[in-house]
């Protein structure tokens, strides 16, 4: 017998399968259907597709083989596996093509529905996606948006086949008909054929009696006087519709203008009934296939309904009976005020956003898949939170999948944010491929510095820590020069250097973007000298235009590196202010963009928020921080441990102002679960093949008393690039939740104003103002800026009262003026495990100047819960600074000085405690916090 379906077309109605997947391709059931059942076409969208791939392992070779060769993106790993899918559909159904000379044989591939309301965009879009299939009976589908009717206009002059969705409406209709027939004359005018080109035009019907009839039943139940005529439409108004569209499209084929371009070969834009399966149960199955049979017309069928269809449907022309009932139906529609053009239209918006979703989901699958299949070579993440932030975290992250945060961050919208500048600052995100630099500059630098037995980086803030953590976690290449990093103005930790390095055999990198820093100034001027003012040592990192480039210009340097005006300092480790001390190391640049990659399209605008790595990190870091939980703790194992420098000032720097921010917590020992407050949320970093020594049993302890862990592995070192990228992603999206902009810094400036007039002074008068300690002994003498409270007294007691002002959220910060070297950091880190033990409050820790420019930005304008205690010391032996009066010592106290009186100014306690000469240093410290803190 002959098929039910294959009657369709002999009554002129063509027959399109709504679905595809691998298994009806490879089994061959595509080409079954057109054989039996006379099928001549196939639509696909992100729904059929997620099903298709979402879901068991049919794709899983696919996606195997596919990122085997090479890392791609979330959207080019889908794409390589629906675009063969796609071919393999256009050749099961080329014969058909063939046979019915393009009248049909088509299979469709829809445009991103993110671009649904963006013509630009979807020409674009639809262009790349011709070229990518590149078969003749391809129909790329356009939505028939506002945006997308000029699309489709100008698809149609470029020669492409189109097929029109989401129409609900006769206007929609006749402005795409419009569309479809501007565009062939504008072909005809260049005198290029229109005789292949195809298209049809989607008219959606069940969505439409799906929402007529709920309002329908929702007036009958509250007893309406009209729910007589209202239940004598029910069911029957998206049928009606689709009439009147049929009935003008027959209209528009006799006219004179398509005459004329049929006249050239031109093929009617046929019209399509999609979304033909009931809603209704009620309904028969295929009651959208019974009631709109009609010639140059095609019906698009789910495998169920077209089963439905080819065991009892009826191959009868139907569309043109009963005109007058259909134009009946729809003047009752208007009188009853059901407004069927305001439900045509809200479809139209809810279509675009169904298929969105669709597409996130879609894209969510495939990213698990891509992750799961590349297994160790993007660093994974584990995540324990309690069931209250968990569900904020959940809601947060269904939220920015909504508004699409993802797309909006690589878009480089500011309203993210706070709708400022912040879309001007996103540099970084083109500087994570590689894009920013050129690898073979670098690496023919690198073989230039292999003349050098040690490299030197004079830098600060961003343009330091980054390539120190280089230096220390990935360390440099043999016959490449050990690479130093200083970011100081403490004398001896300068003079530890010096005495490191031959001048003469030292290659200085310095770096600055705005080239007018003063710590990277006063550190070149100096070893300037050192190098006997021999520029072929030097070269310099800097922003275009800025002081550093012409002095590097007037001094001969060997290179100059241009940075990008468009990245903030603390997201510029994966530019040149990282790569340039990186080549200098000996590092292969191109292979660490190529092991950085996987994080960079993990995190793509593709990459939907709770699949995406860096987003979803952010989303819990800012509604831990929102919800009180704003010290964020590093605990990391000791071949990742150089990393939470880095991550401080990014934290710190880009969330903390306007009161609000997150407080990084890094080298704090980790202790037992009674120790931290509900303040915190740990991270721990771990890198494979670290003995932790102890770490996993605590962090099993604070996961067992419900503290919000996460756990990040890094599989070997040289995959530290990802974490660089991931954890700027994530500060981003943490600052939207947090409301503030992430890429200023309005508090950092404060302090150096204060310093630099401090600094100023000395340089007229040769000597600091004047200040009296408020107490001191033989070891110690404690200064205040302002009034502290306390009056005088013996330091041992101020201290006693300084860290009685503690309080739960509270955190203690301990500033060192003094050199970072590893008795200070052990004397520190045992003053803030005193603290912690008896105050239970976060311990935070930063060396002067260096975290000016990093941390201090968030203890100035973050959280007003910092209580400080600012540590100086007499400088000896001091250094000179070539050109000037002030020593290094000298600007070193006049930071700290500074830095103290711009905290105080902000409502922040904080005591300056000066170690003295001939006292017991930094042991006669530690033993007075301890012993304040106990008593």
């Amino acid at each position: 017998m002959t098929s039910s379906l294959k009657n369709l077309g002999a009554a002129g109605q063509a027959v399109w399968l709504d679905f595809v997947d691998r298994k009806i391709l490879n089994e061959g059931g595509l080409r079954k259907l057109v054989e039996e059942d006379g099928l001549t076409g196939v639509t696909s969208n992100p729904s059929i597709f997620e099903k298709a791939m979402g879901h068991g392992d049919a794709y899983d070779e696919g996606f195997r083989s596919y990122l085997g060769k090479a890392d791609a993106s979330v959207t080019d790993t889908y794409e390589s596996q629906a675009i063969a899918d796609i071919k393999a559909a256009a050749a099961d159904l080329r014969p058909v093509y063939d046979r019915l000379g393009g009248w049909d044989g088509y299979v469709s591939l829809e445009v991103s529905p993110y671009v649904a309301n963006d013509t630009k965009e979807t020409i674009g879009e639809a262009r790349r996606l011709w070229d990518m299939v590149a078969e003749p009976n391809l129909m790329v589908k356009v939505p028939g948006t506002p945006a997308g009717i000029p699309a489709i206009r100008q698809l149609i002059e470029d020669g492409l086949n189109i097929n029109v969705t989401l129409l609900f409406s006769l206007a929609a209709y006749q402005a795409v008909a419009e569309a479809y027939m501007a565009g062939l004359e504008a072909r005809v005018k260049k005198g290029e054929a229109i005789s292949r080109i195809a298209s049809v035009a989607s008219f959606f019907v069940s969505r439409i009696d799906a929402q007529i009839d709920k309002t329908i039943d929702a007036r009958v139940r509250e007893g309406d006087p009209e729910s007589e005529a209202l239940n004598a439409i029910r069911g029957q108004v998206a049928i009606a519709n689709a009439k009147l569209a049929y009935a003008w499209f027959q209209e528009m084929l006799a006219s004179d203008r398509w005459q004329a371009l049929a006249a050239r070969g031109a093929m009617p834009q046929r019209l399509l009934w999609a979304s033909t399966g009931v809603k209704d149960p009620a309904y028969p199955v295929t009651l959208y296939i019974d009631s709109l049979i009609g010639p140059d017309t095609v019906n698009t069928m789910p495998p169920g309904t077209m089963d439905a269809f080819r065991d009892h449907g009826t191959a009868l022309a139907t569309l043109t009976d009963n005109l007058d009932k259909a134009l009946h139906v729809l003047a009752e529609t208007e009188r009853l005020g059901l407004k069927l053009g305001d439900v045509t239209t809200g479809l139209v918006e809810a279509g675009v956003t169904l298929f969105a979703d669709a597409a996130d989901v879609l894209l969510g699958a495939v990213a698990g898949k891509r992750a799961a299949f590349l297994g160790r070579r993007q660093n994974g993440m584990e995540v324990k939170l309690p069931a209250g932030l968990q569900e904020a975290v959940d809601k947060r992250l269904e939220t920015a999948r909504a508004e699409a945060w993802s797309r909006r961050l690589w878009k480089g919208d500011g309203s993210l944010w706070t709708g400022k500048d912040e879309g001007k600052w996103l540099g970084w995100l083109a500087a994570a491929s590689g894009q920013q630099v050129d690898s073979g500059t670098l690496k023919m630098f690198g073989e230039e510095a292999k003349g050098f037995k040690d490299a030197v980086l004079l830098g600060m803030g961003g343009s330091s820590l980054g390539p120190e953590v280089f230096a220390r976690i990935l360390g440099s290449a043999e016959g490449s020069p050990t690479l130093h990093v200083l970011d100081t103005t403490d004398p001896g930790q300068i003079e530890t250097v010096a005495a490191a390095i031959d001048p003469a055999n030292t290659l200085f990198i310095v770096s600055s973007k705005s080239g007018s820093t003063m710590e990277p100034e006063l550190l070149r001027a100096y070893f300037y000298e050192a190098a006997s003012r021999d520029g072929s040592h030097f070269v310099a990192v800097t922003d275009p235009g800025s002081k550093l480039e012409q002095t590097a210009k007037a001094d001969g340097f060997a290179h100059i590196f241009a940075g990008d005006p468009a990245i903030g300092g603390r997201y510029s480790v994966l530019s040149a202010f990282g790569m340039v001390p990186a080549a200098a190391m000996g590092i292969d640049i191109q292979d660490f963009y190529e092991k950085t990659q996987p994080m960079v399209f993990a995190c793509g605008a593709d990459s939907p928020p709770a699949a995406n790595p860096g987003v979803r990190l952010g989303v819990i870091i800012g509604e831990a921080a929102i919800n009180g939980r704003d010290k964020l703790t590093i605990l990391a194992s000791k071949g990742l441990e150089p990393f939470g420098a880095w991550l401080e000032q990014l934290l710190a720097e880009s969330t903390g102002k306007k009161g609000k921010g997150i407080i990084p917590v890094d080298l704090e020992p980790a202790g037992p679960p009674e120790v931290y407050g509900s303040d915190r949320l740990f991270v721990h970093l771990h890198l494979e093949g670290d003995a932790e020594d102890g770490l996993d049993s605590k962090l099993a302890q604070l996961k067992q008393a419900g503290h919000p862990l996460i756990r990040i592995t890094v599989a070997s070192r040289d995959l530290i690039g990802q974490e660089f990228f991931r954890w700027e992603i994530a500060t981003a999206i943490a600052s939207a939740i947090i409301g503030i902009n992430p890429f200023d810094q309005p508090d950092v400036e404060d302090a150096k104003i204060a310093t630099r007039k401090l600094v100023d002074a000395y340089e007229a008068s040769s000597a600091l103002e004047p200040e009296i300690a408020i107490a001191e002994d033989a070891d110690l003498a404690i200064y205040t800026a302002g009034e502290s409270g306390f009056g005088s007294g013996d330091p041992a007691n101020l201290l006693r009262l300084h860290f009685a002002r503690l309080e739960p959220g509270h955190y203690a910060g301990f500033l060192g003026f003094i050199e970072r070297d590893e008795a200070n950091a052990a004397a520190m880190a045992a003053m803030r495990v005193a603290v912690r033990a008896t105050k239970a409050v976060a311990t935070v820790a930063g060396f002067g100047p260096r975290f000016l420019h990093s941390t201090g930005q968030a203890y100035k304008g973050g959280p007003a819960s910092g209580l400080f205690l600012t540590i100086t010391r007499d400088p000896h032996p001091d250094l000179s600074i070539p050109g000037r009066k002030a020593s290094f010592g000298t600007i070193q106290i006049a930071q700290a000085r500074g830095d103290m009186a711009v905290l105080v100014a902000r409502g922040r306690p904080v005591l300056r405690v000066h170690i003295k000469k001939d006292g017991g240093g930094i042991e006669a410290l530690r033993a007075a916090v301890i012993a304040a803190t106990q008593n």
